[in-house]
């Protein structure tokens, strides 16, 4: 299901994400000296700097924009969760100064028709170049590219389950994928932002 494949990906994220910090020190009493820390219900948002000045963080919450997201909100569009205690949203994040982790999650519903839904995501996806098709029932795009440019996003793992409409746009190091499905006579929708580097300082 749809809303298991998130929730494992999410949680191979942070798994990457603390086996990252363990491993490169990142939150290292002994080499950082914290630099400003936020806490509350809604989760954590750490930053702490080295010795050379360098910065390092770590983000975990339950609260997500669909700035964040790197995609508008579709008019009318409200929070969705599947059960009552579940969180609409999720913004994890890791980085130092050579790496950085990124994954921005939103879950909504609206009460127009996925194909509408979908139509408005597809073009806003454009603006991030190509837009995979990885609907249920549509050839995977992007997948015969793959050994001619390790960065080109393909569909991979992410095809649809039937009656899903998903799409995909960007590159490897930062996609934005989104899911829709019928919901009684609307739909619910899934807003993904990843972003995996080595080269930038802090999350975009």
């Amino acid at each position: 299901m749809r809303k298991q494949r998130f929730g494992n990906m999410r949680a191979r994220v942070i798994g990457a994400v603390l086996v990252c910090a363990a491993a490169c020190g990142v939150l290292s009493l002994a080499a950082f000296s914290a630099a400003g820390q936020e806490k509350d219900k809604t989760g954590v948002n750490v930053t702490v700097t080295s010795k050379d000045g360098s910065e390092a963080g770590l983000v975990i919450s339950a609260q997500a924009t669909a700035k964040e997201a790197g995609l508008p909100l579709y008019p009318g569009a409200i929070p969705h969760k599947d059960e009552k205690n579940d969180s609409s949203a999720a913004n994890l994040g890791l980085w130092g100064s050579t790496f950085g982790f990124k994954l921005v999650v939103l879950k909504m519903e609206s009460n127009d028709s996925p194909e509408k839904v979908a139509a408005f995501y597809q073009k806003a996806l454009g603006k991030y170049g190509t837009v995979l098709n990885c609907s249920a029932g549509s050839k995977a795009q992007g997948d015969k590219d793959k050994g001619n440019n390790s960065n080109k996003l393909t569909c991979d793992d992410d095809h649809a389950e039937a009656g899903e409409l998903v799409f995909k746009a960007g590159t490897k190091e930062k996609q934005h994928l989104v899911s829709v499905k019928p919901n009684g006579t609307g739909c619910t929708f899934n807003l993904l932002y990843i972003e995996a580097r080595s080269d930038d300082k802090t999350p975009a």
